[in-house]
């Protein structure tokens, strides 16, 4: 579909977001090898994680309720049973990658699959770890799904990862719990740490000690109720929209801010953004507090080494934003980038020339010069739910209407996406 974006006088009001996508991705997969009953509550809405839950399913599990409240019925570490058909990841990356951690255990053949752009994402770095442990994964030319996994009794591994990845650490982490013996992964630089904190509640024996991960195997994980922060990451696009537009002051409810994800806050502050929090609370191990913005004039900054990436998802916004402060925005170390559902180098430097603003295209990032006017255009999401969202944000400053080509790609991650943002910008 396409949908038209007016520009907006301010962004004002107060909104609540659906569940952080991480951490419910990670909740659902741990309930279902955890006994008993776990309750969920606030869990994230988008495609991507109804995904796991139709995984979950398909491995045996019984899945209770709709929307964001949720009961999930595990069976244990050896309760799963063998699909019937190939389970099906959509768009996922976080789905296939994270759970074929559960599947290099289980005493059963299981093939995982996705859709056009999840075909192309290579998955070399789950392959060689959890073949170092014992399980054997065929892949499309060695590198693409699907993943064809043969299960195996697993040996606990010391694994240090060669770049920062969360779901590769949590991929080695849950193949963990099947392992005899401590099943230790080491961290270049510290990425989120949702699977350590959501472990420990499920029960686990995990100890960190920097960027040093260990975890013992065949804990006895115990289902509990559970409640879902909203989604930081879904929150950058309107922090970002509050920024951008004369007037604005907005207030968003409920946010995770766990402290491994706090780079983007700290990053904004730090370019100038008045951004306030009033107060945090812990609920399951998560900080989650209000987050206030208002229009701020912003300095611009660089975005590198182990800021990409903490920054990774979020890069696409910020370079929106980058062309309206005072210096711009350069991005470097974010290779990673050309290889998330689009190339996402490329697709944001396409849309932003597209509006008038210049763009420079590195290998591995952008430059984007400030001081900048956005002008109304055509604009493409190519499928990609952040290049959706990053967009609609940028027509929000424009000189006259745009328009947004496949802009249910926003479903992917954030089905209210169009309905919250035409609350706020009238």
């Amino acid at each position: 579909m396409q949908k038209k974006i007016s520009p907006a006088a301010a962004i004002t009001g107060s909104i609540a977001l659906p569940g952080d996508k991480s951490i419910s991705h990670r909740y659902a997969m741990i309930a279902a090898i955890a006994e008993g009953e776990t309750r969920i509550s606030n869990y994230s809405t988008g495609a991507d994680c109804h995904s796991t839950l139709g995984c979950v399913r398909a491995l045996g599990i019984e899945v209770e309720g709709a929307g964001t409240e949720l009961v999930i019925r595990g069976r244990g570490l050896d309760g799963l049973r063998a699909p019937a058909a190939d389970l099906d990841a959509g768009n996922s990356g976080s789905t296939i990658r994270m759970l074929s951690g559960i599947l290099a255990a289980q005493p059963f053949l299981s093939r995982i699959f996705g859709d056009e752009s999840l075909s192309r994402r290579p998955m070399q770095r789950i392959m060689k770890p959890l073949a170092e442990m014992g399980a054997k994964i065929a892949a499309r030319d060695g590198k693409f799904p699907p993943l064809t996994i043969e299960g195996a009794p697993l040996h606990a591994i010391e694994y240090a990862l060669p770049v920062p990845s969360a779901q590769v650490k949590t991929c080695v982490l849950f193949a963990g719990l099947f392992a005899d013996g401590e099943t230790v992964v080491v961290e270049p630089v510290r990425s989120r740490d949702h699977t350590e904190i959501a472990l420990r509640e499920f029960g686990a024996d995990l100890a960190v000690e920097r960027q040093r991960i260990t975890l013992a195997g065949r804990p006895k994980l115990i289902g509990r109720p559970l409640i879902v922060p909203s989604d930081l990451s879904s929150a950058a696009f309107f922090l970002v929209a509050a920024l951008l537009v004369p007037g604005s002051r907005l207030s968003i409810r409920n946010v995770g801010l766990n402290p491994t994800r706090s780079a983007l806050l700290d990053f904004l502050a730090g370019m100038g953004a008045k951004i306030r929090i009033p107060e945090l609370e812990s609920i399951n191990g998560e900080l989650s507090g209000e987050i206030q913005v208002e229009h701020s004039h912003l300095r611009g900054g660089t975005i590198s080494g182990a800021l990409t990436a903490a920054l990774i998802d979020e890069i696409p916004v910020l370079a929106v934003l980058g062309a309206a402060t005072e210096e711009g925005i350069t991005v470097r170390d974010a290779a990673e980038l050309r290889i998330k559902e689009t190339d996402r180098i490329q697709t944001v430097a396409g849309n932003l020339r597209r509006m008038g603003v210049q763009a420079e295209e590195l290998p591995d990032g952008l430059v984007v010069p400030g001081r900048q006017k956005f002008h109304a255009a055509e604009l493409d999401s190519y499928g990609d739910h952040r290049i959706a969202m990053a967009f609609a944000v940028a027509a929000l400053r424009a000189e006259g209407d745009s328009v947004i080509r496949e802009a249910e790609a926003a479903s992917v991650s954030f089905p209210e996406f169009w309905e919250t943002l035409g609350g706020i910008s009238g």
